[in-house]
């Protein structure tokens, strides 16, 4: 089975390259913000939030809101501080930028944190806050809850990135341990209306998920964070175990009324990227077959499972006649077995799913985190094709080493196949796409 005869497309590569494409600009969340502006208020629009798209949110919510409003006494009207990665800021005239650390809090996010918190309260009946919220935001909107210190945040955090936790495991025992997340941050800002604006990177989209949930209520429970931190044999100092056994420092829960005036648009999700790409996909002539915009699991063990379904089109043409493109997104994770390895979760999907397929002809696939980095490198993730493994045997690149070492950067290094994009200012997790001919 051969290409669809497409000039435009000279290899496997350029097709992967083309849907990657598609599916970053389908998140980009400043396409969808001047469809949801809201009308001014009496009072003051203050632009707060966290995460690595929000710095690039709030630049389109400002610039949007001038063209709607005038720029006359602009200052006396709109204000707001949002906090991003290191590296992610996008520069507003009126809402202040700050830079901090992402996966693992530092004092620059706690810092902001504290000062928006500071902003929600003062906000009066009047007032309209914006909250800017994308993937990223529970390290960057660092607070943690009475008694419990930054160095108990940050040592909890490695903890749990290494253990293998999921997401929305990871953000139960986060929103629990925070004086901001969790419905904290809508609490805090009860006086004004609210409206939050999301970019999901969470399988299932859940608001109370994303970023843990600062502006929507919580249903989870100091018991499930407790339960979580057991089930990954996670340490915790005593303040944070006198925290989580005082039902006095719950999170905020549905039905209360701190949330009766609190508005939330969903601006880009998984599955918006997922459909972008399938429709590039078909009108290049190729099949597509979407697996899931919620794929959890562990990388390397997803990639076997995608391997799987890969070779049952390749040799049946089920669940779809070849050419086909497979795609999924979701958020997998990688429980980290040694010292001293690089990589994110999708090079070691790549990684495995080299391992998988090896030399067979007629595959070739693509998988990168759409923040444009993968992991704490600076690769968004990986790129193979079918000469990939020859590659390997001719630098002597011991590939299934490297997976042992969780060192899939180290190995599409070597084999020149680490996909580098910068951050894409967006974030709607995992995105993956197998090309099957």
């Amino acid at each position: 089975m051969t290409l669809p005869n497409n000039s435009l497309f000279a290899s496997p590569r350029d097709i992967l390259h083309k849907l990657m494409t598609a599916a970053l600009k389908a998140a980009d969340p400043a396409v969808q913000i001047p469809h949801h502006m809201p009308a001014r208020p009496k009072g003051k629009t203050i632009v707060i939030g966290a995460g690595k798209a929000s710095a690039h949110m709030a630049r389109s919510f400002e610039e949007c809101w001038i063209k709607e409003n005038g720029s006359r006494d602009i200052a006396n009207r709109l204000c707001g501080l949002v906090v991003t990665r290191y590296g992610h800021a996008a520069p507003c005239k009126h809402i202040e930028i700050v830079e901090a650390s992402h996966p693992v809090p530092d004092e620059a996010g706690q810092k902001a944190a504290g000062r928006i918190l500071e902003m929600a309260q003062n906000a009066g009946p009047d007032d309209l806050i914006i909250c800017m919220i994308s993937g990223g935001g529970s390290a960057l909107l660092a607070l943690p809850a009475p008694g419990i210190s930054l160095e108990d945040k940050q040592a909890i955090s490695k903890a749990l990135l290494k253990s293998g936790a999921t997401i929305s495991e990871m953000n139960c025992v986060r929103k629990h341990l925070s004086a901001i997340k969790g419905g904290r941050l809508a609490l805090a800002g009860a006086r004004a209306k609210m409206i939050t604006y999301l970019v999901s990177d969470v399988p299932g989209d859940d608001p109370a998920i994303i970023a843990s949930g600062p502006t929507v209520p919580d249903p989870t429970t100091q018991n499930d964070a407790l339960a979580i931190l057991k089930r990954y044999d996670i340490p915790l100092p005593e303040a944070a175990k006198k925290l989580l056994a005082d039902p006095e420092h719950e999170t905020v829960k549905p039905g209360q009324e701190c949330f009766n005036d609190n508005d939330v648009v969903m601006l880009s999700r998984p599955q918006d990227s997922l459909l972008a790409a399938a429709s590039t996909a078909q009108d290049m002539g190729l099949n597509t077959v979407i697996l899931g915009d919620a794929i959890e699991g562990e990388s390397r063990e997803i990639a076997i499972m995608h391997a799987g379904i890969a070779r049952q089109v390749k040799t049946h043409d089920q669940p779809a006649q070849k050419p086909c493109i497979l795609l999924s997104g979701g958020e997998t994770t990688v429980t980290v077995r040694g010292d001293g390895g690089r990589g994110g979760r999708n090079a070691e999907f790549m990684l495995s799913l080299l391992l998988q397929l090896r030399d067979e002809a007629g595959f070739a696939a693509l998988a990168i985190d759409t923040d444009g980095i993968d992991g704490s490198e600076d690769n968004a993730g990986a790129i193979m094709d079918e000469k990939s493994w020859q590659k390997a045997r001719d630098r002597e690149i011991d590939l299934a080493d490297y997976l042992d070492r969780n060192d899939a950067y180290s190995a599409f290094e070597k084999l020149d196949d680490l996909i580098v994009t910068g951050p894409t200012l967006t974030n709607v997790n995992d995105f993956r796409a197998i090309l099957i001919f």
